[in-house]
């Protein structure tokens, strides 16, 4: 599949032609962390750090809340990569410090071996100096440390001359089951699906800025359809993973919805058309997935109005309910509970709120069997809701946060701890 790339010089995502002439400045990455987030993982390298000459770490922490990044560039050491990836990044990309001594101290699904290499020798310190390895050779003597690798094919980087998928294959064949992803020339749809049928992942910057290739088309490139109308069937999810409905895409339809951040499918009948248009229903498009046939599509939306189905109802399903209903019926109350009711004086006293949370959090700790312990959190789970709804923030947002801390890597000792 597509890795869409963000390079920061001076805090702005810029493009460079075989790692040293500046050949494109594209200004504030944020927003286009924010498109390309919606096809998946994003490479974000600090060129700055790369090249031992400053670092944009504020920016790319921001990046890290926009969307799921691999961050690479000046991660030198195990406390520089555990720090990033406590801070959200869902792994990060070594080059010079990809030794076994860092490695072996690093979870290896978390780590990306940076393989730069022109014309088959590895090089480092921001490509600039040759080792005298060459790649495979390389990623034979770190394949027991590693179970990723990018490799980048320096003497093609930013030329959107095309890659050499010949090198490619050889690579794949020796990662021995590692992942991994090329970058380096790539400018086609048929150059990612190609690289996703020998099973690599292609790595994309040039030709996404320079609009050689669309972000959509390329995300289509390793799809197929067993379908006679060709559609890809696409299941439509809200941010907590419920699903709304079943719709269809094609590659006009994809497109635009990864474009525009928009709910866009293909009806069967009436072709092309944009969720809520009509109805005021809209649809924010957070995600698009491939299956693992890459035959099915998932499409995250942040749903708003009545709903999905044009029945008035949330899910094509019927009515929605649990947390996220319960959390969304609380939001919508907050400016129009009715006067005198529990949930009305819960929103307009904090210290009654601050009370009962305190009060139901004890009770929850004291509850001894399984009915008080279910009775008492779904009490605290009601009076947090509350809190939240009065605050402004959102469930999907504490779900946000806690998956963000699931990633940590450093564990944090208990209050009680010696």
């Amino acid at each position: 599949m597509i890795i869409p790339s963000i390079d920061i010089v001076g805090g702005n995502a810029v493009q460079l032609v075989g790692g040293r002439a500046h050949a494109l400045d594209a200004g504030d990455p944020r927003p286009i962390a924010d498109r390309f987030g919606r096809v998946g993982d994003v490479a974000v390298v600090d060129l700055d750090a790369a090249l031992g000459r400053g670092s944009n770490v504020e920016v790319v922490r921001d990046l890290l809340a926009r969307a799921p990044c691999r961050v690479g560039g000046g991660i030198r050491d195990v406390d520089v990569a555990r720090r990033w990836l406590d801070a959200g990044a869902r792994s990060v990309v070594l080059g010079t410090a990809a030794i076994p001594e860092v490695l072996r101290r690093l979870p290896r699904d978390r780590v990306v071996v940076a393989l730069d290499t022109r014309e088959g020798e590895v090089v480092v310190d921001g490509w600039r100096r040759g080792t005298g390895s060459g790649v495979i050779e390389r990623m034979c003597a770190l394949r027991p440390y590693a179970d990723s690798f990018l490799v980048t094919f320096v003497e093609r980087e930013g030329r959107l001359a095309g890659t050499d998928l010949g090198r490619a294959r050889a690579l794949v064949a020796a990662a021995d089951g590692a992942h991994v992803t090329i970058a380096g020339g790539i400018t086609t749809a048929q150059e990612v699906a190609a690289l996703d049928e020998i099973g690599a992942e292609a790595q994309v910057g040039m030709a996404l800025y320079t609009g050689r290739l669309g972000l959509g088309q390329a995300f289509a490139a390793p799809l197929r359809s067993d379908r006679s109308d060709g559609l890809w069937p696409t299941l439509v999810t809200d941010e907590a993973g419920v699903a709304l409905g079943l719709a269809y895409s094609d590659l006009e339809s994809l497109c635009r919805a990864v474009e525009s951040g928009r709910g866009v499918y293909r009806s069967r009948s009436r072709g092309p058309w944009v969720k809520g248009a009509v109805s005021g229903a809209t649809q924010e498009l957070l995600r698009v997935t491939a299956d693992c046939d890459r035959d099915a599509l998932r499409f995250t939306v942040r749903q708003r109005g009545a709903g999905f189905c044009h029945s008035g109802t949330r899910t094509c399903f019927g009515d929605d309910r649990g947390l996220g209903e319960l959390a969304r019926r609380l939001a919508a109350r907050c400016g129009a509970a009715p006067r005198g009711s529990y949930t009305r004086r819960l929103l307009d006293d904090p210290a009654l709120l601050r009370a009962k949370l305190i009060e139901e959090a004890g009770e929850l700790a004291d509850a001894a069997c399984t009915a008080d312990v279910i009775w008492e959190t779904a009490d605290v789970l009601y009076f947090a809701l509350v809190a939240l709804a009065r605050s402004g923030a959102s469930l999907p947002a504490v779900v946000d946060e806690l998956d963000r801390r699931a990633m940590a890597v450093s564990r944090r000792r208990g209050a009680d701890s010696r």
